[in-house]
Parts: C-alpha cells; structure tokens; sequence
C-alpha cells in the first residue's frame, strides 16, 4: 500500500455496505480496517466470491479462506473502515 492510512478517506460500515456490487457498482471490501475496491477481480463479480458478500469487514472471515492475507496485495486501499 502506498498511502499513508491518513491520506485515506473514511467510510462507516454503511457507507461500505452500499458497495457491494448490488445497490451499486463499486465492490468493496474491508479487511483489518482498511477498505479495498476489488472490483477488477473476476472472482468478485456481482458482488459475491464463494460464501463471502461484498460490502462487509471480511477480518474474521480469512481464517476460513484457503489463501492468507497476501491476496490484499493485489488490491489498493481505498479507504479507511470507521
């Protein structure tokens, strides 16, 4: 990542919760509070990879993944999760 977590905006929950590639275009994730646009996934299409929804802190969910956390590096952080 290479923003500094200040230069980043902040999001609410809510605010994430509309980026889940439904109620909007934007696919957003949250993961360790920052917040990533993975909407260049292919996996992520319409909002929904495997039992995992867009729109949501994911943080608790990785330890069931079958890949670690590296896979945020693919990814930019947009955001920060309030």
């Amino acid at each position: 990542m290479d923003k500094s977590p200040l230069q980043l905006p902040s999001f609410s929950k809510a605010q994430l919760a509309l980026r889940n590639g439904q109620d909007r275009e934007e696919i957003w994730i949250a993961y360790k509070g920052f917040i990533y646009d993975v909407k260049s996934s292919r996996l992520w299409r319409g909002g929904k990879h495997y039992e995992h929804w867009a729109g949501q802190d994911l943080t608790l969910e990785l330890s069931e993944a079958p890949h670690t956390e590296k896979v945020f590096d693919k990814f930019e952080a947009i955001g920060i999760l309030l």
